[in-house]
Formats: C-alpha cells, structure tokens, sequence
C-alpha cells in the first residue's frame, strides 16, 4: 500500500472514531440531562433526552458516512465496493432521515414554522 493510501485509510478511521466518539459524548450528555431533569418534569425530559440523543446520532451518522466514503473511493474503488458503500449510505440516510423528522417533527426539506426562506 502506497504512503497515500495508508494516509487515507489513516484518516477515515479518524473520521469514523470522531463519529463514534460524538455519538458516546452525546448520549453521555443527553442521559445526565435527562437523569437531572426527570425529577421535575418526567414527559418534558424524556422528550428533550430523545431529542439530544437523536441530535448526537445524526451528528455522527455524518461522519460515519464520510469516514465510509473516504475509504471506499480513496482506498479501493472497485464497483463491489462502490455499490457496498451506496447501500450503505442509503440505509443511513434514511435512518438520517428519520431521525430528523422524530426529533424535529418534520422533513429534513422542510422549512421550519416562522423560519425565513432560504437565501433571505
């Protein structure tokens, strides 16, 4: 494996481990809110849990996806490892997807209520 390659397949990894990492971080952070605020309001803490974990799986589904593309183009772009690497991004950009609309209760393409147009 060339200098170049071993860099790549270096850098998605790292890419792959801060995915990891910001999944851990986010479910570690959103279960302390959670464990501090159910005691005042169960149903609002659980709501907002949800939403901070699904925030963190979505941030990192991002970079899960970028560290698989870094790997498979770079390191080894046969058509097997293409067509691998397209299902597996179209599996997580529907889990993308919806998570987005569980958390935010609407469609990534959709603008949010009260929100100015794009470009405004």
């Amino acid at each position: 494996m060339t200098p170049y390659h071993e860099w790549m397949e270096l850098i998605g990894t790292c890419v792959d481990a801060v995915g990891v990492l910001i999944i851990v971080v986010g479910a570690i952070v959103a279960s302390g809110r959670f464990v501090g605020a159910a005691r005042r309001e169960f149903g609002r803490a659980y709501r907002s849990y949800r939403e901070g974990l699904g925030r963190a799986i979505l941030l990192g589904l991002e970079f899960l996806i970028a560290g698989d593309i870094i790997r498979t183009v770079v390191i080894a772009p046969t058509l097997e490892n293409v067509v691998i690497l397209a299902l597996i991004v179209v599996v997580r950009t529907f889990l993308s997807m919806a998570l987005q609309l569980e958390v935010e209760g609407r469609w990534p393409w959709k603008r949010a209520e009260g929100s100015p147009p794009a470009g405004s």
